[in-house]
């Protein structure tokens, strides 16, 4: 077991790594599966929801259901089922995967085996790292979620055209599994050992002062997660067909647009994790940042060329990082940490239940009933606006707390 606890986040972060890649493979392969199945493009609004929110659904409510149990059976045995479920359900693609009603299916499956996964993570973070370092902590594992975002493409775009979707899963599956058990099962350990701790976890428990918040404020969070969940899954399911259908842009060039978007991210969580633990204002940030992320999607409506949409998305996403930058330290700062894994669960899960099916739904839904894309996407920009306002409000709340304690 190493004693260097800033590997610890390293690690995790290579697992979301693969946890993202074996997540959105599918939405980056969905016009190539629209092709195979001879779907329009309503078909492809219709169908898509459905394929894309699947996942969701189980993923929301599992880690709802099960976080706590997990975190008590053990947070590093818990990550390591979760790894394996969700690698082997990628892999079942290849053999099962021929049918709308089949990949529904192993969506489904997908969607349960990975949720425990970011709880358990959270849970790790809150463990090893005192209140003033947990941004820091927590952005380097969620910057794997922006690197699979950013390299997913030059890596599932090329092998799908060569492969075909189907095999592109089983490699993508088996991969992330030998990469990822391996490293948690040794460089990964539960909480520190005595001795490691030293004064600075001591020292700052203090910090946490933030965890008497009551049911209001926290679920005042919830919602804010909820919306900031529907703008990031909104795009998430949506830009490559947005891309390949509204802007014309072929299958096969998408690898850089979609990458130069989602590079963006990663420089933006760093830039805010560092600014939201030097400055303490994290909610702020976070309100700032998303209601400009806002206007940037609105203007992709008026943007003349290819370019100015990808570069307005771009810097949209940069600033929609602000949120996720702070979204796990400023919950690990408002529980206890002995409960941070199953709050982490209530949190994620309701985020995703309702936010990531609805990212999924609604703008599906708009694309079905108006044959545009563009309209779809622009449904994100009154989520982003959503989030700013209910972060400013929270700021106030919080604010309100810290003179009372």
């Amino acid at each position: 077991m190493t004693r260097n606890r800033w590997t610890i986040p390293v690690v995790l972060a290579v697992t979301v790594f693969v946890h993202y890649i074996d997540r959105n493979n599918l939405s980056i392969v969905l016009p190539q599966i629209a092709r195979e199945f001879g779907w329009s493009d309503q078909q492809m609004g219709q169908y898509g929801q459905y394929l894309l929110g699947a996942f969701y659904l189980t993923f929301g409510a599992a880690q709802i259901l099960l976080s706590p149990w997990a975190e008590r059976f053990g947070v590093k045995r818990s990550l390591m089922l979760s790894i394996v479920g969700f690698s082997v359900c990628t892999m079942l693609v290849y053999p099962l995967g021929g049918s709308l009603g089949a990949l529904i299916g192993l969506r489904l499956l997908l969607g349960a085996a990975e949720s425990v996964h970011m709880p358990m993570n959270s849970a790790l973070v809150s463990r090893w790292f005192p209140p003033h370092e947990r941004g820091r902590a927590n952005s380097i594992y969620v910057a794997g979620i922006l690197l699979a975002l950013a390299s997913a493409p030059l890596l599932i775009i090329p092998l799908a055209e060569r492969f075909g979707w189907r095999p592109t899963f089983a490699l993508l599956g088996a991969a992330g599994l030998m990469v990822s058990v391996p490293l948690v099962a040794t460089l990964v350990s539960d909480s520190p050992p005595r001795g490691l701790e030293g004064p600075t976890h001591a020292k700052h428990r203090l910090n946490e002062t933030l965890q008497a918040v009551d049911r209001a404020t926290l679920w005042l969070y919830i919602a804010a997660g909820i919306c900031n969940a529907f703008c990031v899954f909104g795009i998430l399911n949506w830009l490559p067909s947005y891309l390949n259908r509204t802007r014309g842009i072929e299958f096969g060039e998408l690898s850089l647009p979609l990458s130069g978007v989602f590079l963006s991210g990663i420089l933006g969580i760093f830039f805010w994790a560092y600014w939201g633990d030097r400055s303490g204002k994290r909610t702020l940030l976070a309100s700032v940042g998303l209601l400009l992320a806002g206007v940037c999607v609105l203007l992709t409506a008026i943007a003349p060329a290819n370019g100015w949409a990808i570069g307005l998305l771009a810097l949209g996403v940069f600033l929609q990082s602000s949120y996720n930058a702070q979204e796990f330290a400023t919950l690990q700062g408002m529980v206890p940490s002995e409960r941070v894994g199953a709050i982490t669960g209530l949190y994620n899960g309701a985020t995703v239940l309702f936010g990531g099916v609805g990212g999924s739904l609604i703008p599906g839904t708009v694309v079905a009933l108006t044959g545009s894309f563009q309209a779809g996407l622009l449904s994100v920009a009154v989520g982003a606006g959503m989030v700013s306002l209910l972060m400013a409000l929270l700021t106030r709340r919080l604010a309100s707390l810290a003179r009372v304690l």
